[in-house]
């Protein structure tokens, strides 16, 4: 195993992630979530000199040791192949920092390698391993997505104006944004009184989602259907909403048709 000063050919990878560090660092501490991001069997033991176990989809495996770990802020574990190839076991090192923001978390990975080829073998590795775990840590942040959708949707038809702001601001950031073809607000402040508006000028209509959410890294796309008192159809269309680090609605972007 080379000395950790021979290690000198480092790939450096940044992504944001909308969910807090908190969440984040629990994809390194539990073993199922460890799994959700690198395949089914993988396990980590969560302290220093505890066993990380990475079990690919293709059957490949690596694994290593945990060198530290600071929850929720750094984890530093040993990475190699089983086979020995092209590195062995131990044979390299991952770092992985997290930083908070108030879009969520910046995640700083650092892969050390004494070998300039080993690392340029596993840019691309780590570009699509973290878009994945970006993507089940969103999914995780989201899991509510349908109820708050919904919560949203009935919102528009709910006559007693104190229910209508309590389903808002339980589901919606308080500067939530809203942009359609009839919408361009910005804040609840605003987002209220256009809603009492819309039932004044369109006394009956309910809105409803039609099929099912569909999530990709924290942003949500939803078709809807508004339905007249008398349960006819009169219009259609497809919402976009933008999740906040802790899940709630930061803004909407509405398509008619």
């Amino acid at each position: 195993m080379p000395a950790l000063s021979a290690l000198s050919h480092r790939l450096d990878r940044t992504i944001v992630i909308r969910a807090r560090p908190a969440t984040v660092f629990t994809f390194f501490t539990d073993t199922p979530r460890w799994a959700s991001w690198w395949g089914s069997g993988s396990t980590i033991d969560p302290k220093p000199g505890g066993r990380v176990l990475i079990r690919y989809p293709g059957g490949n495996e690596a694994t290593g040791e945990v060198v530290e770990i600071a929850p929720p802020e750094r984890i530093v574990f040993t990475y190699g192949y089983t086979s020995g190839k092209p590195i062995g076991p131990g044979e390299s090192q991952v770092t992985i920092r997290l930083e908070a923001l108030e879009a969520g978390t910046r995640v700083h990975l650092s892969h050390e390698f004494a070998d300039a080829a080993v690392r340029t073998e596993h840019v691309q590795g780590w570009r699509y391993q973290l878009s994945v775990f970006g993507s089940v840590v969103a999914a995780v942040v989201s899991a509510g997505a349908a109820d708050l959708v919904d919560t949203w949707f009935a919102a528009w038809s709910e006559p007693d104006e104190a229910a209508r702001e309590q389903m808002v601001r339980r589901v919606a950031t308080p500067d939530v944004r809203m942009r359609d073809r009839f919408s361009l607000l910005d804040g609840i402040s605003d987002v209220l009184p256009h809603i009492a508006g819309a039932q004044r000028n369109m006394p009956g209509i309910r809105l409803q989602r039609r099929g099912d959410v569909r999530q990709s890294q924290g942003t949500l796309l939803v078709d809807w259907v508004a339905l007249g008192p008398d349960g006819a159809q009169r219009g259609t269309g497809s919402n976009v909403f933008d999740l906040n680090p802790d899940g709630l609605i930061d803004s909407v972007t509405g398509f008619w048709g």
